[in-house]
């Protein structure tokens, strides 16, 4: 069993231009949003401000949101991140460390909608103003539609700034919801309208195919709801092993359930087994509706769309990964550890890990990671898992570290071996 260099210490600090690429405001989610944004500001430039009309801020409404939309569909998902992972291992490490950021596509996603949420104040303040200096240009129900499409999208940008997200996420989540299919059926409404008030042919605009485009994009998942039966491994209060077996996702994939459809939804990461149907999910307490789960073990849960993409997929574009997990943070990784695609090493922090997971889970894990440092937090402490993972690529010769932990501890890992020039990669917790 090859030991974790502990003594390997970090350099000096790096160069500062090192410090502040790595700095989280400069992460590649933002950079994508910046030129989003700098990308409409380029249009907002190019054109005659006095000449525009309502149509075209119509159009760039749709078109940025179209974006919004679209690059959080599960098969978009899983097409950026198969594309990603087409780069090859000969490839200069620089190409594929830059290829494992796919999963920032979120800022793309961010990006467009400040932007169409942007377009259409600047769409209601001209409709204000043909309304109030020309009577009859627009009608009254199609301003009001304006400001009611304007408002649900200012609620919706609000309640995804990170403070409010992060402090009311079930009303941050229904709000989504509610609010982005109640602002498709006024989109509808308002290109009828816009449509009949013009006499034209509605099969003939852009703006038609793009909802329907849209609508079939949102339904999707829904279309695939379903009610699944469950099995459940309770080792103790803190945490259950879930099993599901009505499909078997492909590792490094997360799937959706909720016991009521319609207000709340959790993701939680897939762990198939080679040769095994169906997979398993750990769950752990880590709020009310977990805590609730683990208290009270439903017979069926619901489920819906297609098992998606996660950050660990990344895995592949590497010669050989060092995997830092904290608690249940194994779970997103243990399917990696089982079906052995990329040379593994790992370092999981945790309590009482057979106490509260169980021996069945340990033993699975020591026996494919036969050199895994676990670490028992309630015995050694708390580790600095900065430093450890240093050692661990170090020992192992890793090209790339993969965090899976809690938001702070997971970006200063991931931001101390950046700053360090170790490609690292953890959540960002975006949605």
């Amino acid at each position: 069993m090859t030991e974790v260099s502990t003594r390997a210490v970090l350099p000096p600090k790096p160069a500062l231009w090192r410090r502040l690429r790595s700095l989280p405001v400069f992460s590649y989610y933002n950079r994508l949003a910046a030129l989003v944004l700098m990308g409409n500001a380029a249009v907002l430039l190019a054109v005659d401000l006095l000449a525009i009309t309502p149509a075209m801020l119509s159009d760039l409404v749709l078109i940025n949101l179209s974006v919004a939309i679209l690059i959080r569909q599960q098969y978009v998902i899983n097409a950026l991140f198969w594309l990603a992972t087409r780069v090859p291992l000969c490839w200069p490490l620089w190409v594929r460390r830059r290829a494992a950021k796919v999963f920032h596509f979120g800022g793309l996603h961010s990006g467009a909608a400040l932007a169409a949420t942007a377009w259409f104040a600047a769409l209601v303040c001209v409709q204000m103003s043909s309304f109030v200096q020309q009577p009859g240009s627009v009608s009254s129900t199609g301003l009001w539609l304006s400001v009611a499409l304007f408002s649900l999208l200012l609620l919706m940008v609000v309640m995804a700034l990170p403070p409010i997200r992060s402090r009311f996420h079930n009303g941050f989540e229904r709000v989504h919801r509610f609010a982005g299919w109640s602002a498709l059926l006024l989109f509808w409404w308002q290109t009828v309208l816009m449509a009949t008030q013009a006499s034209s042919d509605l099969l003939h605009s852009g703006a038609f195919w793009m909802l329907v485009l849209l609508t079939v994009s949102i339904l999707l998942p829904w279309l695939r709801l379903r009610k699944v039966a469950v099995e459940h491994a309770r080792p103790s209060g803190h945490a259950v092993v879930t099993r599901l077996g009505h499909t078997t996702p492909f590792a490094g994939s997360s799937t959706a359930i909720s016991r009521n459809p319609l207000l709340e939804w959790h993701s939680f990461a897939n762990i198939p087994a080679p040769g095994e149907a169906g997979f398993r999910l750990i769950i752990s307490r880590a709020g009310d509706w977990t805590g609730r789960f683990i208290e009270d073990l439903p017979s069926h849960v619901w489920v819906k769309g297609i098992t998606t993409a996660g950050v660990a997929n990344v895995e592949t574009l590497f010669k050989s990964v060092v995997y830092i997990a904290t608690g249940s943070g194994i779970g997103p990784v243990m399917p990696h550890l089982l079906a052995a695609q990329a040379p593994i090493h790992l370092i999981w922090s945790t309590r009482s890990p057979r106490k509260t997971y169980g021996d069945e889970l340990v033993d699975e894990i020591l026996r494919v990671q036969p050199t895994a440092l676990i670490w028992d937090t309630d015995k050694q402490g708390k580790p600095d898992l900065v430093q450890l993972a240093y050692g661990a690529v170090r020992t192992f010769d890793a090209e790339a570290v993969i965090c899976i932990a809690n938001q702070a501890l997971t970006q200063r890992v991931v931001q101390a071996l950046e700053a360090h020039a170790i490609p690292a990669y953890g959540a960002i917790w975006d949605s």
